[in-house]
């Protein structure tokens, strides 16, 4: 049994897993040099900057497992329970939640470590899954889409019905992530991350960011860069060209941290797709063409729900095949 995933996020690499680890014969492929999808590290400044996902939490007992033997190895890190919350005068209070995991080696290097051993083909364009089901003509016996909706319905042929069905109409928020560095920490130094909310007489910084995260904290390394996420309607108003949004990225993070000094480099990340907008009740879609629908829009923007919707439905896939 020959099955194809296409998306080498958190989702496809799990269900490659849970695919693999049931005896099938499982091909990740990826528009990508590198695997990670929207948990993607890059190298800026001289070391891994995490500009996708911000961490990971796990509540759920077969996600906890698989943390803590990441935790156990090296891979994964404990980093914090409590955020700061911005006001547009400012640091606020503190929200305190669930514990946050970073990854040393960037968030990607938990995903490449749930593809060891598994063959990934990277830089491929999947032009057209079909019924059957086919992957760009070619007969297969099953085939996953580890994808936002709106990527996976480029791909659906329209003999596909359900599966069309199934994605349509759910919408996706984008997002601009600015990473910036100094040569030395300009904010203080209990600073692990904040969420930015409410707005002043002069709209201020909630405008623009809703989430500012210390990179260096949260991989462990104290290095002086900062991860800004913009919100939704200022990404949408300048998806065309992030570069050029990003001056007012950088004001608004300095605004908030009170940071005077400007940064040695800076870099804008844009994610069209970055979460989406409403959660579905249902894990995953598997159509009666064995086409796979997964990830964290089959439930709620989350590396967790993401990990789990990729796993049951390689579970489902595997007992499927198999019976």
């Amino acid at each position: 049994m020959s099955v194809v995933v296409v998306g080498a996020g958190i989702a496809g690499a799990a269900c490659a897993r849970a695919l693999a680890a049931a005896g099938l014969d499982v091909e990740v492929r990826d528009r990508a040099r590198v695997p990670g999808g929207r948990m993607a590290s890059r190298e800026l400044g001289g070391r891994r900057v995490d500009l996708g996902a911000s961490y990971l939490t796990a509540r759920d007992d077969r996600f906890v497992a698989v943390v803590e033997d990441w935790v156990g190895r090296g891979l994964a890190r404990p980093w914090t329970d409590t955020f700061h919350v911005a006001t547009p005068d400012g640091l606020g209070g503190t929200k305190t939640g669930p514990l946050r995991y970073g990854a040393g080696g960037g968030l990607r290097s938990l995903v490449v470590d749930l593809l060891s051993d598994l063959p990934v083909v990277p830089s491929t364009e999947v032009g057209a899954v079909g019924p059957g089901p086919t992957v760009d003509g070619r007969p297969v016996d099953a085939v996953v889409l580890a994808m936002p909706d709106p990527q996976a319905q480029r791909l659906l042929d329209d003999g596909l019905v359900a599966e069309r069905e199934a994605v349509a109409g759910h919408d996706w928020e984008p997002v601009l992530a600015l990473a910036a560095g100094w040569g030395a920490r300009r904010w203080d130094d209990r600073f692990d991350g904040c969420f930015v909310s409410g707005t002043g007489s002069d709209g201020g910084p909630s405008d623009v960011l809703g989430w500012i995260a210390d990179d260096g904290r949260r991989r462990g390394d104290s290095a002086p860069v900062l991860v800004a996420h913009s919100t939704g309607p200022f990404a949408a108003a300048h998806l065309d060209d992030p570069e050029a949004a990003g001056p007012e990225l950088l004001a608004a993070t300095m605004r908030v941290l009170g940071v005077d000094e400007p940064p040695q480099w800076t870099s804008v990340q844009r994610w069209t797709y970055a979460r989406p907008a409403a959660a579905r009740d249902e894990p995953f879609f598997l159509g009666p063409h064995r086409v796979g629908l997964c990830g964290d829009g089959w439930g709620s923007a989350r590396v967790e729900t993401a990990y789990l919707s990729g796993r049951a439905l390689g579970e489902r896939l595997a007992s499927q095949l198999a019976g």
